[in-house]
């Protein structure tokens, strides 16, 4: 190997020696064997209880340049495997080094770094091109549970299964509603009208939902009239913006990630104007829980484009400003760990079944990727998962213990 392309590999273990200080990590390079950290040893050999074979030398600088885009995009090519542990581990060691933090005290590894990420601007060294992935729902029906709910689910045991992981949920959500016969309910973003139909079926509410996905509207049309419910759910193609009426409840599940900035003093307005004088609401999103809030670029690139995650002082102004009282906050972080493992191993049981002409094998270790970001996000970064919920009366009786 040249000596020029040593450096990124020498930069990446000096970094990781600096920034890992609860664990060690080993890596199998070349036939030669490194580890990198300075925690105490663990189970296995060399006391490293996870291990990455890296195929590919270019992953170091790639990993240096670009982060987790470049980490992402070397697992996506094969760059680097794991050996031992799994990615989620090693994902999780990474995020909870703040290697970021790190190199800002120790300003010649900084510099180091900054040098690295502009030769390769000036190279020109981005990942390859990707080919456009036509996504359609069958690659949702095989990792998503029967109700096909694409949100945090609430594990009440870690042995939870996929659908008592989302049954748990929406029952959760029904309750800290206080849905009873006679509500009616507006569900904005209903995906495929799990909520609706669970609420409906099990409170004896009537209700609404709007999806602006053609397909989640036909589905969810299709799951209700099954169900003999044309009479008390219906779903609308639509934006939220389109919401019309006044509901005794109001809930919003997964959604207001996808609402741009922009929009969210319209959001919370369309929100307070549907609610009817002692209404209630929940809002249930994937959320920042840091004063800076920065998008992860292997997500927005791959996954979901545009996507944002609200701070709470974004959410607690929305609701301020609209006048609804604000009365409980929760942040279910832990239970996105459990669900989004469910939906990892769901995906690799069924991947084989999936058209191989649609999803080829870069698409499958993508999306292996971004599910073990979230498992890693779940319990080493500053994500979170806010249920808020609020009331347009600030005299609601309230009840003395959370759901």
């Amino acid at each position: 190997m040249l000596e020029r392309d040593r450096r990124p590999q020498a930069l990446f273990f000096r970094i990781l020696d600096r920034a890992v200080a609860d664990t060690r990590i080993q890596f199998l390079v070349n036939g030669s064997v490194r580890s990198a950290g300075r925690g105490p040893a663990a189970a296995g050999p060399e006391g490293c209880a996870v291990a990455v074979r890296v195929r590919n030398p270019r992953f170091f600088a790639r990993a240096l340049g670009y982060g987790n885009l470049g980490m992402g995009e070397a697992f996506m090519d094969g760059d680097f495997e794991m050996e031992r542990g799994s990615l989620h581990e090693l994902l999780a060691i990474l995020l909870r080094a703040g290697v970021e933090d790190a190199l800002k005290h120790d300003a010649r590894l900084a510099f180091a770094v900054a040098v690295t990420r502009l030769r390769n601007l000036l190279r020109g060294e981005r990942g390859n091109v990707r080919r456009h992935y036509d996504v359609g729902e069958d690659l949702f029906d095989s990792f998503l549970d029967s109700t096909l709910t694409y949100s945090c689910g609430y594990a009440e045991s870690p042995e939870d299964d996929l659908d008592r992981l989302q049954a748990n949920k929406l029952d959760r959500i029904c309750r800290k509603l206080d849905l009873r016969s006679g509500d009616h309910l507006l569900d904005i973003g209903c995906g495929f009208g799990g909520l609706l139909i669970h609420a409906a079926e099990r409170f004896g509410v009537s209700g609404i939902g709007f999806s602006t996905s053609r397909s989640h509207c036909s589905r969810g049309r299709a799951e209700v009239a099954r169900r003999g419910l044309g009479d008390r759910v219906r779903i609308e193609c639509a934006d939220f913006r389109e919401v019309r009426g006044r509901y005794s409840k109001v809930v919003s599940v997964g959604m207001m990630e996808h609402v741009p900035r922009g929009e969210y003093k319209r959001f919370f307005r369309t929100i307070a104007g549907a609610l009817e004088p002692c209404g209630v609401g929940l809002l249930h999103t994937i959320g920042c829980n840091w004063f800076r809030n920065d998008h992860d670029p292997f997500i927005q690139k791959y996954i979901f484009p545009g996507s944002s995650q609200p701070r709470l002082s974004e959410i607690a102004r929305g609701l301020e400003t609209n006048r609804l009282a604000i009365v409980d906050v929760e942040n279910i972080k832990p239970h996105y760990g459990h669900t989004v493992l469910r939906w990892l191993e769901r995906f690799r049981d069924r991947w084989d079944a999936l058209d191989p002409a649609r999803y080829d094998a870069t698409f499958k270790r993508m999306w292996e990727y971004y599910f073990c970001c979230g498992i890693a996000a779940a319990s080493a970064s500053n994500a979170a998962v806010f249920q808020v919920l609020f009331s347009k009366s600030h005299t609601l009786p309230l009840r003395l213990h959370r759901v």
